[in-house]
Parts: C-alpha cells; structure tokens; sequence
C-alpha cells in the first residue's frame, strides 16, 4: 500500500510576521480544512514534526547564523518584558516574533523526520505542511519570508545521516530557491531543478552556473504547456541520466494564475502533472522516496486546492 505521510505542528501557526503579512498562519488552516473536506486527509498518516537538532541544521547552515537566530529570538522576549516591540526586522519582508526559531525547527524537522520515516520504509513519501518556508534561506542569511533552508538540510541529512550517494531537489516555487541554490551549488550529490519566474523576486535569479543546478527563467504570464514542455525536455533527461536515489520538493505554489504574488499561470492540473512526472522518476531511481516541503503558495483557496492535487498524486487517491 502506497502510504503518504502529513507532517505538521501547532508551533507552525504561531510564528507571524504582522497583521496582513501574506505569509500567515491561515495558509496552513486553508491547507488542513481542505484536506478534512475532500476526504484526503483520512487517507494520509498524521504525525507530528519534532524539532530538529543544531547539529542536523548545521549540515545545510553556518553556526553563527543559527546562534544569531537563537539570539535574536531571546533578546526578542526581553524586549517584549520591558514593554518593547514583538517584532524583529530580519528584512523589509521578514520579521521574527518570540515562536519564530520554534516554528523553524518543527519546519527543519518534519523534513528531517519525514526523511528518516521514507528511508526506513514506514512511509513511501511525505509532504510536511510547515512553516515558516525555506528555500530563500542562504547558508548564512535569512531572507524572503525564510529562516532555515528545510529542503536543504534534509537533502544534506540523507547523504550524511543515511548514506545516500545522490539525491535530488526539485523547486517549483514562482521565486528561485536562491538560499538552496547557495547552499548547494557545487555540490555533485545533489541535483537541484527548477523553473522561476524572472525578472522577479529575489532579484538575478540563478547566479551560479554550477553543474548540478538546471534553473530555468520563464518570463511573467508563461502558462501551464510551456512549463510542461520545459520539465520534459530540460528537467526530466537531467533526473533520469542522475538516477537520485531520493527526491525533495520544494513545493510552493505561488505559480498559480490565481496568486498574486507571481504572475505566472498554472492551474491544479498543473501541479498534479508536475508531481506525476517527479513520481514517475521517483519510483524508476528511489524506490518512491519523495519528501516534499511548502513553500510559497498566497491565495488560500488556490494554495488549498494545489496541495490536495499535489497530494492526491503522491498518495495515489
């Protein structure tokens, strides 16, 4: 039986970077009521994300910006003591309150323990519905709504920790995962994929032309087709010659036509067509191993409906 885990914790919905800010914690709540309501959710299993460790966070992550976090978070609730601001400005977009480094380690773990339950075979994949997201988070920098790099770091835990020779990101966020890009350009045992819309946020796009990277900018308003025929003719023949022996996802669905965030113009269908293909070379190379982990994704209704098609092929409903 294909079994598909759910990943999540209630420390994911507290961290908040002010009212009206579009990465809220109602993203998750879309994400849940949705799955409740169509009956998904009775098909995965649940579990709860335990928080990762500093040791598996520094495979991915330099050690003074995990101190810094960690420090920025305690001055934070001095603050608040003393009648302060509840808030710290990491950049004009991202902001931390006292529950942020929390909610960034349930993220990093319920990739990592997603990781641990697809290797030993409890589950054949995973998607952990988490945040705060990941995939702009540098080596040493938070940026773009991110803190720690969740895929990142699960990739690099299953070479460390499991011993795995090649594995393989895929991020098909509207945004470049630039922090992933940072973190693992170079890096032969990883192959990254991607498409982003560009000229966009973060500003260059891809900026490495490292071997292990296929990045590919699509222009505003490039619809569903052209990205189909992009993975099958740039991203699949790179999967299939590398043969990964696991596949991450950095899922965001912020490439819908109905999010504006991004301007681009996928549809559900879309989405189910991506993860079929990732699926397809998954079950050849890895043995079904997929852990897949939110990212992007801003209208609540187009955000809910894209997870349960993503989900729906990954569990086979």
């Amino acid at each position: 039986m294909n079994k598909t885990g759910y990943f999540t914790h209630p420390d994911c919905w507290k961290h908040e970077m002010g009212e009206g800010h579009p990465e809220c914690p109602q993203r998750l709540s879309a994400i849940d009521d949705r799955l409740l309501i169509c009956g998904v959710s009775d098909a995965l299993e649940w579990r709860e994300a335990p928080q990762a460790s500093v040791t598996d966070i520094e495979l991915a992550h330099g050690r003074m910006h995990v101190a810094a976090l960690r420090g920025l978070t305690d001055g934070l609730r001095e603050e608040i003591e003393a009648g302060g601001p509840t808030h710290v400005q990491i950049d004009p977009d991202t902001s931390l309150n006292v529950h942020t480094w929390d909610a960034a380690l349930r993220a990093a773990g319920a990739a990592i323990a997603a990781t641990d339950a697809v290797m030993a075979g409890e589950l054949e994949n995973a998607f952990c519905s988490v945040r705060p997201p990941g995939h702009h988070a540098c080596r040493d920098k938070a940026m773009g709504f991110c803190f720690l790099n969740n895929v990142a770091i699960a990739a690099r835990y299953a070479l460390e920790r499991h011993g795995l020779k090649r594995v393989a990101i895929v991020d098909f966020d509207v945004h470049h995962g630039n922090g992933t890009e940072n973190i693992i350009a170079g890096d032969q045992r990883i192959l990254m994929v991607s498409f982003f819309q560009h000229p966009f946020y973060p500003e260059g796009g891809s900026r490495s032309n490292a071997s292990n990277l296929v990045n590919l900018p699509v222009p505003a308003y490039t619809k569903g087709p052209q990205v189909r025929e992009l993975i099958e003719s740039h991203w699949l023949p790179r999967l299939e010659a590398y043969r990964p022996e696991m596949v991450f996802i950095s899922a965001g669905f912020d490439a819908h036509r109905a999010d504006d965030m991004g301007q681009m113009g996928l549809v559900e269908a879309d989405y189910a067509w991506i993860t079929r293909r990732i699926k397809d070379v998954a079950l050849r190379h890895a043995q079904g191993r997929i852990v897949s982990c939110l990212e992007g994704g801003y209208n609540l209704d187009a955000l809910a409906l894209s997870v349960e098609a993503h989900i729906r092929v990954l569990a086979e409903l």
